[in-house]
């Protein structure tokens, strides 16, 4: 069972949303849970948590996987977020029971990896999380024999906002007008912005844009 850390409310009421943060390879929990923070001013009823992912990292002694990487390619991308779904989508569920919200109750923020995640995941809940935020990710796609096995399983359309990097030198800038390509062609209204000298990572922009985009869909 995934855990991580974990923020209540600041209003010190009942959560009536729950926002969670996927980390990136490498990372864990600890490494986004302070989002929460920043974003609790605007989001005072949501509660926030950002799960390790369920694997250690193969290649060094400290950090956490969704799933492991070697070739880096969209075949190992497809098998990783197949393998690592059914975790983080009973994870979705706990945390929505325990706080006792609905489905729709639910917003999803990934950062490279995690981004995967949110979208596979999201993508596929019974009931549509009120929006995904993806920063520096990829929407991992089948190989084009499974693509319409895939369609099938796209019964969530939140809306979806993404946020890239220019000068990304880990995920290629190109992933983010190709993810909206494909989102948008599965009827996800997507909004996309790719910020001028970024690299791999968050800047203020993106987290303004992101906490807007939280308080709309969770209004």
């Amino acid at each position: 069972m995934l855990d991580g850390p974990r923020l209540p409310p600041r209003s010190g009421r009942p959560a009536t949303s729950l926002v969670v943060l996927l980390h990136g390879y490498g990372a864990d929990g600890r490494d986004l849970i302070d989002l929460g923070q920043y974003w609790a001013p605007q989001l005072p009823d949501t509660a926030f948590v950002s799960p390790h992912a369920p694997e250690p990292l193969a290649i060094a002694p400290v950090g956490r996987q969704w799933f492991g990487y070697v070739e880096r390619d969209d075949r190992e991308r497809w098998t990783g977020v197949q393998s690592a779904h059914p975790a983080l989508d009973g994870f979705l569920d706990a945390e929505l029971a325990r706080l006792g919200l609905p489905g729709s109750r639910l917003a999803l923020v990934g950062f490279s990896q995690g981004t995967m995640m949110a979208l596979h995941t999201g993508l596929r809940r019974k009931v549509a999380p009120a929006g995904i935020v993806g920063f520096s990710g990829i929407h991992v796609l089948p190989p084009e024999r499974a693509l319409e096995a895939f369609d099938a399983e796209i019964v969530a359309r939140p809306p979806v906002l993404l946020i890239h990097g220019d000068l990304d030198p880990v995920i290629p800038p190109v992933a983010l007008p190709r993810a909206v390509e494909s989102l948008e062609k599965r009827g996800i209204a997507v909004r996309a912005r790719l910020s001028s000298g970024l690299t791999h990572g968050i800047d203020e922009i993106g987290l303004t844009l992101a906490g807007s985009f939280l308080g709309e869909v969770l209004a």
